[in-house]
């Protein structure tokens, strides 16, 4: 048995987008889990995606969470839940006007291989994206033509 709490971020720290890994310090093995505080308009990951074979599902703690699918929008809202299969496409955002805080669950754990689209300036589209870290945080490049679409720390 483990039991731990969700820590709270530093005065310093941005609160406009709060991560906190969960799976290392209970100890699964076949679960990931993840706590999120996202400010309005943040997104809860960095690109539209798909885990080829890890289901997710998101616990909306508090706030409203808008997750863009191939179906369109779907609102979730305080005290629900959403389930994406394996090879769901999805982003979810905060769409509401207060701090959305989220309980992010997957199975299995090692979620790879994953798909990730972002758009692309250049290309005017959405297109495969490619992660490299950069300097404590990372960056994504267009696999069609190289450009940068998105930095984070």
């Amino acid at each position: 048995m483990k039991k731990v709490a969700i820590e709270n971020p530093g005065e310093d720290e941005d609160r406009s987008r709060f991560f906190h890994p969960l799976s290392e310090a209970l100890g699964t093995t076949g679960l990931a889990i993840n706590y999120f505080e996202r400010a309005p308009g943040e997104h809860v990951g960095h690109c539209y995606h798909r885990h080829l074979e890890q289901e997710e599902v998101f616990y909306v703690l508090s706030g409203t969470a808008t997750f863009e699918t191939e179906d369109g929008d779907v609102v979730v809202v305080s005290g629900e839940l959403i389930r994406f299969a394996p090879g769901e496409w999805q982003q979810g955002r905060n769409s509401g006007d207060e701090r959305l805080v989220v309980l992010a669950l997957g199975a299995p754990r090692d979620d790879e291989p994953m798909e990730l689209r972002r758009t692309c300036p250049s290309c005017d589209e959405r297109t495969p994206a490619v992660p490299e870290e950069i300097d404590g945080g990372v960056a994504f490049y267009c696999e069609t033509c190289g450009a940068e679409t998105g930095r984070y720390t």
